[in-house]
């Protein structure tokens, strides 16, 4: 691919992570190409790319579409997003250096502004760097390179999330537990803290199904 490519790939992934592309939602390379001024050739590549990602599903003869999982999937999807958290907040608990303390508390520290603020956009976006700086001090990039392709596949559906009445000082208050158990070098608590806080389980999967059925109205 293209530098071109690369960075029409992340503006669209964006897109979708946004919720301006929905699952479902066609993703026509003609209109891609006038809305970011470029050929069709770099827009379908980028839509290869996202599709080996997970993000887009590519129809033979009838184009892309932001691709849509079944609530039984996404179900599934977050199961073993929840393993591969804590795995890396175990590592992460008994690996992480000072600096990388640092990181973590500085990543915290942002989404506390943004839960302060109610802000769910800048919420989700301090979000996925605080869970990247609990990949990072897995010091394991093998299972670093895991979670993040997979919290990418699931990016649109934790945006979703993050717009639940009361989630965000919800989610807050639990990242504060993981940050004091990872501080503490408890391995075992941590590894607990975050799968609990990235399973869909009772009200959340409730939730969850709720915001799937409003996508379903929408798109048709």
């Amino acid at each position: 691919m293209t530098n071109r490519s690369y960075l029409l790939r992340d503006a669209i992934e964006d897109l979708i992570a946004t919720g301006q592309f929905r699952p479902g939602d066609p993703l026509d390379e003609t209109e891609l190409a006038k809305r970011f001024n470029v050929s069709r050739t770099p827009i379908r590549e980028a839509l290869i790319q996202l599709a080996s990602m997970g993000l887009v599903t590519i129809r033979p003869r009838r184009g892309a579409i932001v691709a849509t999982a079944a609530p039984e999937q996404l179900v599934e999807m977050f199961d073993v997003m929840a393993e591969l958290e804590a795995m890396c907040g175990r590592l992460a608990a008994r690996r992480m250096s000072a600096a990388d303390h640092g990181a973590l508390k500085s990543a915290h520290e942002a989404c506390r502004e943004a839960c302060l603020a109610g802000d769910a956009d800048a919420y989700y976006y301090k979000n996925e760097a605080f869970h990247d700086a609990i990949y990072a001090g897995s010091h394991n990039n093998f299972l670093a390179e895991q979670a993040r392709a997979l919290h990418r596949r699931l990016r649109p559906y934790r945006r979703l999330q993050l717009r639940v009445r009361n989630r965000l000082p919800t989610s807050f208050e639990e990242h504060e537990q993981v940050v004091n158990a990872i501080l503490a070098g408890d391995g075992e608590r941590t590894a607990r803290l975050l799968r609990q806080h990235v399973l869909v389980q009772g009200q959340r999967f409730a939730d969850l199904i709720a915001s799937l059925s409003q996508l379903g109205t929408r798109a048709a």
